[in-house]
C-alpha cells in the first residue's frame, strides 16, 4: 500500500555526553552573540527527520480509510497556530492541533498546529499519516492530524455567530458592487480559456513563487455556530462555546453502517453526520470522497474508503474524486495562510494525486461554482514575489479574462468563495474608510503634548484620515494608548482591541461577539468613532473583514502592530498587505525597545543576531547537548534559578518552545514542569487543581488560566479572575497544560521572564519571525536553552517568514487607483 509517510513528532535529538549541571547551578550570563554570551554550544542536537516525500496514491490496497486516532497524531505544526490553522512548523509559524487519544479520533488539540509533517512543494499539501494513528486495517499508515469532531469544532459560539451575521452583511454589500464575482458563469465547457490565461503567465513575466511545500493536517471546517448569547458586561469574559445538537440516532446508525462497509473507523461517525447533514449516509454511499471533507481524513484514506465501496469504479479520474481534491487542496492552502493558489501550482498538486487531467478537473470545479478564478496582471509596482498581489486584479470567471491580460502577462489565481468574499469585502471596507472620510480635525495642540514624537505623528495622522497604520515594537504600544486618550479628550467614542487580553483594551473576539466593547447600533455597526486594533498582524481576512464592515462611515480605524512577529493563524496577511498597498498614512514608530532585550530583539528583526552586553543578566544562554538535558535545565531555570536570581516567581516565568511534540516539545516540558511545580495524579482528565493551563475557546485564541476544580459540568478554570467552565466533552480539545507554550500561543502577551527552549530537533522549525516573537515575549529576563548549534543564527539571517499568496494588496491598489481617477465633486 502506498501511503503518505513522514517521521514527524518523534524526531529525537542525538544524545549528548554528560553536560547536566548540578541542580543548584546558576545559568551563565550572556552578553555577546545574539543569544550567545558563551561560545555557541557544540552539542550535536539532531534535526528533525522529515522522512521521504509522500507518494501520491489513487487507491490504497486496503479498503479501510485511515483516520487520526493516536494521542500523538500529528500537530500540524507550523510551530504554532494555537488552535487555528493547521500549518507546518516552517509554513507560517502556526501551531498545530494535537489529536485526541485513541478513543477520540477526529478531536484536535487545543492549540492548533505545531508539530506538522512537511511535504515537498510538488505534493502540495499531502498529509502524512501518523504511525500510531492508523485506522482500520491500513498497513502502517499514519493518519493525518486529527481535527475536532463537530461538537468540538463549535467553539467560540457567540464569536462565530457574530461573524456569520457579518458575512451575510458582507454578501449584501458585495452584491451592490458593479462587477460581482461570477464563478464559472460564462464557461464554454472546456478548459481553453483557463489554459490561455495560464499560457500568458508561462510565456510572459516570471511567475511569483508560491510557498505550498509543507502540508498541514486536513484543515478544520467550522460547523454552524449556535445563536449568539445575550450581551454581558464589558469586563466579563467572552461566552464559552456551546455544543452543537447531536445528530439523530437513526442518522448516526446509518452513517456508521456505511463507514463499516468502507472499513472506516467508527470514530468518524459523529463528524460525518454533523458535517454532511441528515442524509449523510446516502451522500457518502453515493460519493465516498465526501469523506475528504472531514478534518481527520486525507486523500489516501478517502481513496481507500471509495475503493471499498465502489470497487473498480473508484478510478483516479472520477469527477467526484477530483472535485473533492480541488476543494481539499485549497482548504489546506488556506490553513497555511494562503487565500488563493496559482493555477499551475494547483495543477501540479492534482497531478501528484494521479489526476489524469488536472486542467479539466480545475475547470469542472470552476464551472460548478466550487472555486473562483481571478486574473492578476503581472509586473506592477505592487508585486513583490510570493504572497504579493498584482496592482489591479479583477475577479472573472475562467472564460472571461480581462482585456488587460491581452496587453501583458497575468497570473491566474484560484480560491474558495469564502476567502475571496472576505478579501474583497475587506478591501472595499478599507477603501471606504480611507477615501470617504471627511471628519478632519485639528488636534495639533494635543499632538504637541504627546509623550514622544512618534505618538505626536500618530495623533496628527489620525486627526485627518479615516485609515492609518502604525508599526513599532513592544514599547511603541504606548503610542496608540496616547492616541486613544487624546481622542477621548476630543469627545470621541474610542475602543482599543487586542489579540490577547490586555489592560485597557478588549479582545477582538469579544468585540465581534458583542460581549466586550461598545456594542452595536441599530444598523449592526460598532457604536464608536475610533477603533484602534492592536496586534494587527494577527488578523486573518475573515476576522478583519468582520471588523472593518462593522466600523461605521465617518469613523476612524487604526491598525497597529509589530510586523516582525509571527503572522495570523488564519488565512491572509492583512497587516502586511495593507502596508504594501500604501493606501493610507503609515506611522513608523521611532521608539526603540529599551535595554539589552530590546537591542537583541531589534537586531533579530533585521536579520542580525548581535552581541549584546547584559550586565544584569537580562539575557542568559544555557548550552545543552541533547533534549533530555534541555528539559532538565528548563525545569531548573523555572523552579530555581530565575526565582532565586531575579526574584521572579515561577508562576511568572513562561517557557516557549517551537512545537508540541518531540523530546523537548510542550508535552514533554509541561509533564516535567507539572511534576516539579504541581505534582498530582491528573484525575480530572489529566489536570489537577492548581495546574497552569492554556484555554483555547476558539481557533487562534490561547488564553492563560489555572485549574480550580472539576465536576459533572466540566473543568472549572480561573481565567484572569473570571470563572470559566469548560464542558467535559471539550476539555481534551480546548485545554492543555500551559507552563510551556508555543510562540503562536504567546503572541500578544509578555511575561517578566521567559525561557526559550531550542532542542536540537527544533532546528528545522526556526525562522526569523519565530525567534523574534519568542525572544520578544520577555520583559525583564530571557534565558535561552540552546541546543541547535548554528541553526539559530542561520534562521535569523537566512530564514524569513514563509510567504503567503493573497490578493488584498492588489485589490486595495486597484480601488485606490479608481478613487484617484474619479472627478472631484463640486463643493
Amino acid at each position: 500500500m502506498s501511503t503518505d509517510r513522514r517521521a514527524s513528532d518523534t524526531a529525537a535529538a542525538e544524545p549528548g555526553e554528560a553536560g547536566h549541571e548540578a541542580p543548584g547551578a546558576e545559568p551563565t550570563a550572556a552578553a555577546p552573540g545574539g543569544p550567545t554570551a558563551e561560545p555557541a554550544p557544540t552539542g550535536p542536537g539532531a534535526a528533525a527527520d522529515d522522512g521521504p516525500a509522500p507518494e501520491p496514491t489513487t487507491a490504497p490496497d486496503t479498503p479501510a480509510a485511515e483516520s487520526a486516532a493516536g494521542p500523538e497524531a500529528a500537530d500540524a505544526g507550523s510551530t504554532d497556530a494555537d488552535g487555528a490553522q493547521t500549518v507546518d512548523a516552517e509554513a507560517a509559524g502556526a501551531d498545530g492541533p494535537d489529536t485526541a487519544g485513541p478513543e477520540g479520533a477526529g478531536t484536535a488539540d487545543a492549540d492548533g498546529a505545531d508539530d506538522a509533517e512537511t511535504v515537498d512543494a510538488e505534493a502540495a499539501g499531502v498529509e502524512e499519516a501518523e504511525p500510531d494513528a492508523a485506522v482500520g486495517p491500513a498497513e502502517g499508515g499514519r493518519a493525518a492530524e486529527a481535527a475536532p469532531e463537530a461538537p468540538a469544532l463549535c467553539v467560540g459560539g457567540a464569536y462565530l455567530a457574530a461573524q456569520r451575521i457579518e458575512r451575510e452583511r458582507i454578501a449584501r454589500r458585495k452584491a451592490e458592487r458593479q462587477a460581482p464575482v461570477e464563478a464559472g458563469a460564462k464557461l464554454s465547457g472546456t478548459a481553453a480559456d483557463l489554459l490561455a490565461a495560464v499560457r500568458a503567465v508561462e510565456s510572459g513575466a516570471e511567475r511569483a513563487a508560491v510557498s505550498f511545500d509543507e502540508a498541514p493536517a486536513a484543515p478544520r471546517r467550522p460547523a454552524a455556530a449556535p445563536p449568539p448569547r445575550p450581551r454581558t458586561p464589558a469586563h466579563a469574559p467572552p461566552p464559552e462555546p456551546a455544543l452543537a445538537p447531536a445528530p439523530p440516532a437513526a442518522a448516526l446508525d446509518a452513517v456508521r453502517a456505511v463507514l463499516a462497509r468502507g472499513g472506516a473507523p467508527e470514530a468518524l461517525c459523529g463528524p460525518a453526520a454533523s458535517a454532511l447533514g441528515e442524509d449523510a449516509a446516502e451522500r457518502l454511499a453515493e460519493d465516498p470522497w465526501l469523506l475528504l471533507s472531514l478534518p481527520a481524513v486525507n486523500p489516501a484514506q478517502a481513496d481507500g474508503f471509495a475503493r471499498a465501496l465502489l470497487g473498480s469504479q473508484a478510478g483516479p479520474g472520477d469527477e467526484r474524486r477530483t472535485a473533492a481534491l480541488v476543494g481539499w487542496l485549497l482548504a489546506v492552502a488556506g490553513s497555511k495562510g494562503h487565500t488563493a493558489l496559482e493555477a499551475p501550482v494547483l495543477w501540479s498538486a492534482l497531478a501528484q494525486y494521479a489526476v489524469p487531467d488536472p486542467a479539466g478537473a480545475l475547470e469542472q470545479a470552476v464551472g460548478e461554482g466550487a472555486v473562483l478564478v481571478f486574473h492578476e496582471p503581472l509586473g506592477g509596482p505592487a508585486e513583490g514575489g510570493a504572497g504579493a498581489a498584482g496592482p489591479a486584479p479583477d475577479a472573472h470567471d475562467a472564460g472571461d479574462p480581462p482585456e488587460e491580460s491581452e496587453q501583458r502577462p497575468v497570473r491566474v489565481l484560484v480560491g474558495l468563495e469564502g476567502a475571496a468574499m472576505a478579501e474583497e469585502s475587506l478591501a472595499d471596507g478599507l477603501a471606504r474608510l480611507a477615501n470617504a472620510f471627511d471628519a478632519r480635525a485639528d488636534w495639533e495642540e494635543a499632538a504637541g503634548a504627546a509623550p514622544n514624537p512618534s505618538a505626536a505623528a500618530l495623533i496628527r495622522a489620525v486627526a485627518g484620515h479615516g485609515l492609518v497604520t502604525h508599526t513599532g515594537g513592544e514599547t511603541a504600544r504606548a503610542e496608540p494608548l496616547a492616541l486613544a486618550a487624546t481622542a477621548r479628550e476630543q469627545g470621541l467614542r474610542v475602543c482599543l482591541a487586542a489579540h490577547a487580553p490586555a489592560e485597557g483594551s478588549v479582545t477582538t473576539a469579544g468585540l465581534l461577539s458583542g460581549t466586550e466593547g461598545p456594542g452595536r447600533d441599530a444598523d449592526g455597526q460598532f457604536a464608536l468613532d475610533l477603533l484602534v486594533v492592536l496586534d494587527a498582524p494577527q488578523l486573518d481576512v475573515e476576522t478583519a473583514a468582520a471588523l472593518v464592515e462593522s466600523v461605521p462611515d465617518g469613523a476612524r480605524l487604526v491598525l497597529s502592530g509589530d510586523p516582525g512577529v509571527l503572522g495570523s493563524a488564519g488565512a491572509g496577511r492583512v497587516f502586511a498587505d495593507v502596508l504594501a498597498a500604501r493606501v493610507c498614512p503609515q506611522v513608523v514608530s521611532r521608539t526603540p525597545d529599551p535595554g539589552p532585550l530590546g537591542e537583541l530583539v531589534s537586531g533579530v528583526g533585521i536579520g542580525e543576531l548581535n552581541q549584546v552586553e547584559a550586565p544584569g543578566k537580562e539575557i542568559v544562554i544555557v548550552p545543552v547537548k541533547d533534549a533530555g538535558e534541555a528539559v532538565h535545565r528548563c525545569v531548573q531555570l523555572v523552579a530555581e534559578s530565575v526565582p532565586r536570581a531575579f526574584g521572579i516567581p515561577a508562576d511568572s516565568v513562561q517557557v516557549v518552545t517551537p512545537g508540541h511534540a518531540g523530546s523537548a516539545g510542550t508535552r514533554a516540558l509541561n509533564a516535567a514542569l507539572k511534576e516539579r511545580l504541581n505534582p498530582g495524579p491528573g484525575r480530572f482528565g489529566g489536570f489537577d487543581p492548581g495546574d497552569r493551563v492554556v484555554h483555547v475557546p476558539a481557533p487562534g485564541r490561547a488564553l492563560p488560566a489555572r485549574v480550580v476544580s472539576a465536576d459533572a459540568q466540566g473543568l472549572h478554570l480561573d481565567r484572569a479572575g473570571a470563572r470559566v467552565v469548560v464542558p467535559k466533552e471539550l476539555v481534551e480539545a480546548q485545554v492543555r497544560h500551559g507552563w510551556a507554550v508555543t510562540a503562536h500561543q504567546a503572541v500578544g502577551a509578555r511575561w517578566p521572564a521567559v525561557v526559550v527552549v531550542l532542542p536540537g530537533d527544533a532546528a528545522q522549525a526556526l525562522s526569523r519571525d519565530w525567534v523574534y516573537t519568542a525572544f520578544g515575549r520577555a520583559e525583564r529576563h530571557l534565558s535561552v536553552v540552546h541546543g541547535v548549534d548554528q541553526a539559530l543564527p542561520h534562521a535569523v539571517a537566512e530564514v524569513p517568514p514563509k510567504p503567503r499568496t493573497t490578493r488584498l494588496t492588489g485589490l486595495l491598489a486597484a480601488l485606490g487607483a479608481a478613487a484617484r481617477e474619479q472627478p472631484e465633486q463640486p463643493g
